[in-house]
């Protein structure tokens, strides 16, 4: 499509923040406070917030155990104002899985313990706060997807939102409706991991030099129905061990939720070196331990997700602002990556932004220069405090589990730092070992059983994913050939089994291998983007609205 042709209607704004998470809404909130706390020129209604998905918190998946400190900073007397948080923590334990056994730690280790927290629904949370957010007169639009940076003379100026109406060659269907120019003296940007305005904004101004590089986990996770009385509100378990092998960090949980409901899931560390290692069907397997087992007996999956978790820590942290822009949130990799928790981070970094955008504001000034002090802020309050005490934690795990408890323990007596001040790492896909160097390179035979086990087809279905499919793919692939020859030589095409929506297939045709794409499977999880052992996929947003439908999760 000739991009000199379209017309681009501009709409101008204060601030355009992309992505309606915690961390994008609790930024809009604040500054809607401040705005309305100190009159002079400013206005809500000047605050733009555009989210991909077609409702708020759609495509939003957590566990979720939430800290509630941010949310307390945020708004003071959450709990009377109704916030939906499902059930405060009454019990947690942590246990050690074999094969068959499940054994419980006499004492849950201190990172493990979560009283004084809430198990919630990070999508009902969002949809709580877009609430607020809309009745203080911020702009909130739903369906819309950043596609393009822009910049001018070294400056963020906005953003330009998808183009709708665009058929898979590339063509003008009907319903074409070019998208906006969303021109904004602060662009703020809370996409939640591996966001694609982030990446163009990272690789355009370097600013991930000098950091270890970024690595993630994929969370795996079903949403189920039990009998009654078979788990309690605000239970609390992680397990470590089987299903995954001992070089592969990680580990499961199961929550106990209002109306009979169970959350679970698995993490797995995207570090892995066996390219044949397959995220879900280890979670599968999961589901077969006898301790699980029994909790699922007689229930029903209800839904599935999967999500990706920055899990690089303080060193990983790419530089957070530059001329008209900052980074807030997951987008940023602000997590505590010992505890897997991350969304009091992202509350309170939006705030953090918002308060740093108000002064930048009034002042005239959003240069890079003074927007430094959303860094200085972050140095300075209880985000950097936390980060700090694990700055190590997920490089100590690089090698497995047993190093990984070593340096765990020895980070723990010395207040984070381990053997090293510092500990590097590689990146998650230069992690993977030829098939040649393996001495079992073979998938895991697995079968589900339809009844506690699901194939990959079956799970995206019980995600509400929906796309449209006459659309260009938002999976591009930049050389097919390799995945047909090197790829399938080397590696074995790994992208068939770290992806937890059957997006990628490898078919046969004749004596040559080919890529099939199932882009209208994607859940947006953006493994494919990390894990592709040659960085030749990128994933960007589909037309807005496309996507999986996480309600309650």
């Amino acid at each position: 499509m000739n991009e000199q042709a379209i017309e681009r209607e501009q709409l101008e704004a204060d601030v355009v923040i992309v992505g309606a998470g915690p961390a994008g809404l609790a930024c809009a909130l604040r500054l809607a406070e401040l705005i309305k706390a100190n009159p002079g020129g400013l206005s809500a209604e000047n605050i733009y917030v555009i989210e991909k998905a077609d409702a708020l918190g759609m495509h939003l998946l957590s566990g979720a155990v939430m800290n509630p400190k941010g949310l307390r900073e945020l708004v003071p007397n959450f709990e009377k104002e109704g916030a939906p948080l499902d059930t405060p923590v009454t019990d947690d334990a942590a246990y050690f899985f074999t094969q068959r056994r499940a054994f419980r730690f006499p004492i849950t280790p201190p990172p493990l313990r979560n009283h004084g927290n809430y198990v919630v629904s990070l999508a009902r949370l969002v949809q709580w706060l877009g609430q607020r957010a809309e009745r203080a007169g911020i702009n909130v639009f739903t369906g819309f997807a950043g596609s393009e940076l822009l910049i001018e003379d070294g400056t963020v100026v906005g953003i330009q939102t998808d183009d709708k109406g665009v058929d898979k060659n590339g063509g003008r269907k009907p319903n074409f409706q070019p998208g906006y120019h969303l021109r904004a003296r602060v662009t703020v940007l809370a996409e939640g991991p591996r966001g694609s305005l982030t990446k163009q904004l990272i690789n355009k101004f370097q600013l991930d030099a000098g950091r270890n590089p970024q690595v993630y986990s994929l969370g795996v996770k079903e949403l189920w129905e039990v009998p009654e009385g078979r788990i309690k509100p605000g239970t609390v378990w992680h397990t470590m061990g089987y299903p995954l092998p001992s070089d592969i960090y990680g580990g499961g949980w199961i929550y106990g939720l209002q109306g009979n409901r169970v959350s679970l899931g698995l993490v797995a560390g995207l570090h892995y070196a066996n390219p044949l290692f397959d995220p879900h069907v280890a979670f599968q397997q999961y589901k077969l331990h006898p301790f699980v087992r029994r909790l699922l007996e007689g229930g029903k999956l209800v839904r599935y997700g999967a999500k990706t978790i920055p899990a690089g820590g303080y060193w990983a942290i790419p530089k957070t602002y530059v001329n008209g822009a900052l980074l807030i949130g997951d987008t940023a990799g602000f997590l505590d990556s010992q505890r897997l928790k991350g969304i009091h981070m992202a509350l309170k970094t939006g705030m953090l932004a918002a308060e740093t955008i108000f002064a930048a504001l009034r002042a005239g000034d959003t240069s890079e220069r003074t927007l430094r002090a959303f860094h200085d802020r972050v140095e300075q309050s209880w985000v950097k405090k936390e980060l700090w005490r694990v700055r190590n934690f997920h490089q100590g795990f690089e090698h497995g589990l047993w190093r990984g408890l070593f340096h765990a323990a020895l980070q723990f007596v010395t207040g984070g730092r381990g053997l090293y001040a510092r500990y590097s790492n590689r990146a998650g896909h230069e992690q993977y070992k030829k098939l040649s160097a393996l001495t079992d390179a073979r998938p895991l035979a697995f079968k589900p059983d339809g009844q506690f086990t699901f194939d990959k087809v079956t799970d995206v279905f019980y995600s509400g994913t929906r796309h449209e499919e006459d659309q260009p793919a938002h999976l591009l692939v930049a050389d097919t050939d390799i995945c047909s020859t090197r790829c399938a030589a080397e590696y074995g095409n790994p992208c068939q089994y770290f992806c937890p929506a059957a997006v990628y297939e490898i078919v046969t045709e004749g004596d040559r291998k080919r890529l099939k794409l199932n882009p209208s499977n994607c859940v947006h999880c953006k493994t494919c983007d990390i894990m592709d052992p040659y960085e030749i996929i990128t994933w960007v947003p589909p037309e807005g609205s496309g996507g999986p439908h996480y309600e309650g999760m």
